[in-house]
């Protein structure tokens, strides 16, 4: 079990009362009918590219600046613009410990924090005059006193430890300054990010990173579930999935769908991608859904149901 104090989809589940203990992941399996997916009306046609659970429910971020949220009668529009107003693409997101606070991030160096109970947003945009696309975010801590790791195309990660103020930030190249598609964290100061090179980075002090793996992976990477640091699944190029238990990398492939995000809680996991790809890991092997969508698929997040995002303002739920 993670030792997440922080911000991620687990942190959020204990507190809403969802979790699902499973074995060890093997291969891939077949199609999975324990539940059916439907598709929910969304008020976007733009790509959703993350999703997160809060303690009000469900929020997808994605074109144009959109934030929606899922609420007790649908998914409405409590967003449009992005944290600045001027309509940059948001692409990544993550929730304070206790789900209180949501953070997004996007094109053009958009920075937001989001309170999900009074609907105040906080505009962080452009850290350090930096105006590059960000891809992910992670936050760690509670409502208004998180750290902030924020990863994106120019290769660099930028992290503030007092809750993304002004003057706060700083910022570190883990890599080669190839592209970092994902970040996450299971502790406070420790997670990983990965890069599309193929290489995954880890910390134990939010600030120097190492290189970890993997050293054949072949293909880019776009997704990232850290849980600690001897348990930690990556998706990519090509339908790859690979999990780390601390000594070594042991790669599945389940068919040649690019896959772009991945969470695991407890050892239930999903992995979502291109032309509509759901997998589902409960159960102890990788099974593919049935989905009423071919969509690409973009994002994945678990709480109270099992949301998907992506292209169209698509949205998949079980």
């Amino acid at each position: 079990m993670s030792d997440r104090t922080t911000s991620s989809r687990r942190a959020i589940l204990k507190g809403i009362g969802t979790a699902a203990a499973t074995a060890g992941i093997a291969g891939l399996g077949g199609a999975s009918t324990d539940e059916e997916w439907h598709t929910a009306e969304t008020p976007t046609d733009s790509t959703l590219h993350g999703v997160e659970h809060a303690v009000a429910g469900a929020y997808a971020v994605g074109g144009g600046g959109v934030v929606l949220e899922r609420g007790a009668e649908g998914w409405t529009k409590v967003l449009d613009g992005g944290p600045t107003g001027n309509g940059n693409d948001l692409y990544g997101t993550a929730v304070t410990d206790g789900g209180k606070r949501l953070w997004f991030v996007g094109s053009s160096g958009a920075i937001g924090e989001y309170d999900v109970e009074t609907g105040n947003l906080d505009d962080h945009s452009a850290p350090m005059d930096v105006t590059n696309n960000f891809n992910s975010v992670a936050v760690t801590g509670t409502a208004g006193d998180a750290n902030v790791y924020v990863a994106g195309d120019s290769g660099k990660i930028y992290y503030s430890f007092e809750n993304g103020e002004t003057g706060t930030w700083d910022d570190v190249t883990p890599g080669s300054g190839a592209a970092l598609p994902a970040i996450d964290f299971h502790g406070v100061r420790s997670g990983h990010a990965v890069d599309t090179n193929g290489t995954v980075f880890a910390t134990d002090d939010g600030g120097t990173w190492e290189a970890i793996g993997i050293g054949d992976a072949n293909v880019n990477l776009y997704g990232v579930d850290s849980d600690a640091a001897d348990d930690v699944t990556v998706v990519g190029g090509g339908g790859m999935v690979f999990r780390h238990d601390g000594a070594q990398w042991t790669p599945t492939d389940l068919g040649d769908k690019s896959l772009r995000d991945v969470t695991f809680d407890d050892g239930d996991g999903y992995t979502v991608g291109g032309g509509g790809a759901v997998f589902d890991a409960t159960g102890g092997q990788w099974s593919r859904e049935q989905t009423p969508s071919g969509e690409n698929l973009t994002g994945v997040s678990v709480g109270d149901r099992v949301v998907v995002v992506g292209a169209g303002g698509t949205v998949l739920e079980q």
